[in-house]
C-alpha cells in the first residue's frame, strides 16, 4: 500500500512528516509507509527489519491484544538510535509505528550515566576527602572518607563551618591566608595538624580551587581534596631524629680520631700554667731579698688566668661539639669558625707534615646555620684533605710539607662558598659522582659516611655540597650558601684559581 492510501482508523501518512512511519497488520507486513521511512530501508528492498526492533512482530501482537501503546522501542542503525511506538488500532488489527531520531539524547544520557558511575565509584572509594565548600566555609557536601580522615560522616557536616572540624594549632590563621589566596589565586594549598573526633592527632594537606561565578568572578564555591600525611609527617619527624642520631655518632667518631689534636690544645695552655705558677713559687720565696719581684707574681698570676681561662675554652667548646640535641640555627660568622676548626685540626696536621692555610674573605661573610653541626661538617672536609695529601705521599719524591686551602668567598652570583682543596691524587668523574653516595669509600677502614653525611647536613642549612678537580691536581670540596647578609662583596675570586 502507498503512502498515499488511506487506511479505515488511521489518517493518511503525511508525506512531509520527517519522523518514519509505518502502518503494519497483525502479521507485521507493511500496509503503507511514508518517504521518511522509504529512505531508512536498504536500497532494492522492502524489508524494514534492521531498521525495526528485533522484536517487532512480538510487540505488534502485544499492542494489539492489550490494546495499548508500547513506547519508546530502542532501535540501532549504525551510529543512529531510533526510539520507535508502536500504536494499535484494535478495529482494524492494524498497528501505527512511528520512529524518532533520538540519537543525541540517548547518547548523552549514556555519557551522563558512564560520569555518574565513574564519580561515584571515585567519590565513595578514595582514601581522599573530597567535599564541596560555600565561600565561608561551611560543608555543603563530603565524600564518605570524612568518616576515616575527621570522624564524621558527610551528613553531619553538612551546614557546618571548618572551624568546627578543623580544630589545631594556628587554624583560624591558616584559614583566612587560604581565603584570601583563593580570592586573588583561585587556588590554595595548606598542611595543618588537627584533632580526629576519637582524639587523635592527625596531619592533613587540603588543597582547594575556587568556583567562580561567571560575570562577577566572585568566588561562589570551594571545592577541596584533604589527603592524610600524618605517617608522612612522622616518618620524616623519625629520619630527623635518626640523623640526629647519626650525627651525634658521628661527632663522638670524630672526637676519637682528634684526641691528640685535643690533648695538644688542652697541654698547651695547662703547661703554660704550671711554668708560670712554678716561677711566681720562686719570686715569692725571694720576696724579701727582691720586693721589687712581686710585681713578676702579678704578672705570672695574671697569665695562669689567661691559660686556665683558654683551656676552660677548650672543654666548652668540646662539650658543644659532642652536646645532642635539636638544631640551633642562627647567623654564623665563618672566618671565626674555620680559625677555630683549623686550630683544632692543625695537630693532625702537623703529625702528617700538613700545612693548613687560610684565604679569608675580607667582608667576613656570614651565614645561616648551626654552627656546632657546620663545624662538624669542616672538620670532616679538612681531614679529608689531610688523608689525601697522605695519600699522595706514600712515595714522596721531597720532603715538603704539603698544604690544605681554606678558603672563603662570595662569587659573581652572590653565593658564600667554603672552598677545601688538597693536594691529593684527586678523583676522576666517576669518582666525583659517587664520593657523595652512603658507604662509598675508597679508604680501606672507611664507612662511606662523613661525605654523605656532609652533603645532608649542608642541604639542611638551604646550601649545597659539590667537589671538583682543582688545579692543584687534587680536589676541592665546596659548600655553597645561596643567600648571604654581606650585601656589597668584594672578593669576587673565581673557584677554579683553588
Amino acid at each position: 500500500m502507498s503512502s498515499s492510501t488511506t487506511q479505515q482508523g488511521f489518517v493518511q501518512l503525511l508525506p512531509q512528516d520527517p519522523s518514519p512511519s509505518l502502518i503494519v497488520d497483525a502479521q507485521a507486513r507493511v500496509l503503507a509507509e511514508n518517504p521518511a521511512a522509504q529512505s531508512l530501508r536498504p536500497t532494492g528492498t522492502v524489508q524494514y527489519a534492521e531498521v525495526l526492533p528485533v522484536n517487532t512482530a512480538a510487540l505488534i501482537k502485544s499492542a494489539l491484544d492489550q490494546n495499548r501503546v508500547i513506547d519508546r522501542v530502542e532501535a540501532r542503525i549504525g551510529g543512529t538510535i531510533l526510539l520507535w511506538s508502536f500504536i494499535p488500532d484494535a478495529g482494524t488489527q492494524q498497528v501505527f509505528l512511528r520512529g524518532r531520531d533520538a540519537t543525541t539524547d540517548i547518547l548523552a544520557q549514556e555519557e551522563a550515566t558512564r560520569s555518574s558511575r565513574l564519580y561515584r565509584l571515585i567519590t565513595e572509594n578514595t582514601t581522599d576527602l573530597i567535599s564541596r565548600h560555600a565561600p565561608d566555609g561551611r560543608f555543603i557536601d563530603a565524600t564518605p572518607a570524612s568518616w576515616r580522615l575527621l570522624g564524621y560522616w558527610p551528613e553531619e557536616l553538612r551546614g557546618h563551618r571548618l572551624d568546627d572540624i578543623f580544630t589545631g594549632h594556628q587554624t583560624d590563621t591558616l584559614f583566612a591566608e587560604t581565603r584570601q589566596k583563593l580570592r586573588d589565586d583561585g587556588y590554595a594549598t595548606m598542611t595543618l595538624e588537627l584533632t580526629h573526633k576519637n582524639g587523635a592527632r592527625r596531619w592533613l594537606e587540603i588543597a582547594s580551587r575556587a568556583i567562580r561565578e561567571t560575570y562577577t568572578g566572585a568566588v561562589v564555591e570551594v571545592i577541596s581534596v584533604s589527603r592524610d600525611i600524618t605517617a608522612r609527617i612522622e616518618s620524616e619527624e623519625q629520619n630527623r631524629l635518626l640523623a640526629d642520631e647519626l650525627a651525634h655518632t658521628a661527632r663522638l667518631a670524630t672526637l676519637g680520631e682528634l684526641a691528640s689534636s685535643i690533648a695538644h690544645e688542652m697541654n698547651q695552655p695547662l703547661a703554660s700554667i704550671v711554668n708560670f705558677a712554678s716561677a711566681s713559687q720562686r719570686f715569692l720565696k725571694n720576696r724579701e731579698q727582691h720586693p721589687e719581684q712581686l710585681l713578676k707574681v702579678d704578672d705570672g698570676l695574671q697569665k695562669i688566668i689567661h691559660h686556665a681561662n683558654r683551656a676552660s675554652e677548650v672543654i666548652k667548646r668540646l662539650r658543644a661539639f659532642l652536646r645532642k640535641g635539636k638544631k640551633s640555627m642562627g647567623p654564623v660568622t665563618l672566618n671565626t669558625l674555620i680559625s677555630e676548626v683549623t686550630r683544632l685540626c692543625q695537630w693532625e696536621a702537623d703529625k702528617h707534615n700538613v700545612k693548613i692555610s687560610s684565604q679569608l674573605a675580607h667582608e667576613d661573610p656570614v651565614v645561616t646555620a648551626d654552627p656546632i653541626l657546620l663545624e662538624q661538617v669542616l672538620i670532616n672536609l679538612i681531614r679529608n684533605g689531610i688523608e689525601a695529601n697522605v695519600d699522595a705521599s706514600q712515595n714522596p719524591k721531597t720532603t715538603d710539607a704539603s698544604d690544605i686551602l681554606v678558603k672563603t668567598l662570595i662569587n659573581d652570583q652572590n653565593e658564600t662558598l667554603i672552598v677545601v682543596t688538597d693536594e691529593g691524587p684527586g678523583l676522576d668523574e666517576e669518582g666525583v659522582r659517587q664520593m657523595f653516595q652512603p658507604f662509598y669509600t675508597s679508604k680501606p677502614h672507611g664507612l662511606g659516611l662523613g661525605l654523605s653525611m656532609s652533603r645532608s647536613i649542608i642541604e639542611g642549612f638551604g646550601g649545597f655540597l659539590d667537589a671538583q678537580p682543582a688545579k692543584s691536581g687534587g680536589l676541592s670540596l665546596i659548600c655553597r650558601f645561596p643567600n648571604t647578609h654581606t650585601p656589597n662583596a668584594t672578593n669576587k675570586s673565581e673557584l677554579l684559581d683553588a
